[in-house]
């Protein structure tokens, strides 16, 4: 005679397992912030073994990212396009921001991000998880000196200009092309990235 499965434990893995475990590692990074969360801690409270956290994403990096439900990695995105040398590495990362941010398809999902940031507990996933898991890289692999600090700077600039072109949408930034607006901020990003501090 079998019994039936007493439904203690943990979870196996199973097509809702993924979404369980999404769910609370984006309410773990929202409450406790990317460097409170662990990967042990998300297991807990979606119910499964930690290893079913590391087969579905990878590394704690991998889950914040894939926590933010962007439609593209902006690792891959940023690495891809930005990389090369310090020179003009302005100009490549606004041109590389702008061209994901204008496409139709990808927008909305990167709109909500934006608004996710800004909800209460929003500043700490932006702080301890965007900085230092997207931008930080980026900054190390162009070779900037105190990339932490230049990269904070960079931030401030280019989310200043999605902000007011894409989310407020301010009519004298949406008016310009892409084109403009690298002329405008490239050398700005530049300085960030290159000049004196």
């Amino acid at each position: 005679m079998t019994t039936a499965p007493s439904g203690r434990g943990r979870r196996r893995g199973s097509p809702d397992t993924r979404a369980a475990i999404l769910e609370a590692a984006r309410a773990r990074f929202a409450d406790a912030g990317f460097s409170g969360t662990t990967i042990r801690g998300v297991a807990a409270d979606a119910g499964v073994d930690p290893a079913l956290v590391h087969h579905y994403f990878g590394s704690k990096d991998d889950l914040f990212v894939a926590a933010l439900e962007l439609p593209v990695d902006p690792r891959a995105v940023l690495a891809e396009r930005v990389a090369g040398p310090l020179e003009g590495a302005g100009e490549r990362l606004l041109r590389a921001l702008l061209s994901v941010w204008d496409d139709p398809e990808v927008r909305p999902a990167l709109l909500a991000m934006v608004r996710r940031l800004i909800e209460p507990g929003g500043e700490t996933l932006f702080r301890e998880g965007f900085l230092p898991v997207v931008l930080a890289p980026l900054g190390a692999a162009l070779g900037v000196d105190d990339p932490e600090r230049r990269m904070q700077l960079v931030a401030s600039q280019v989310i200043g200009v999605i902000v007011l072109r894409y989310v407020v949408r301010a009519e004298a930034i949406v008016a310009m092309d892409a084109d403009a607006l690298v002329t405008a901020y490239a050398p700005v990003l530049d300085g960030f990235l290159a000049g004196p501090l």
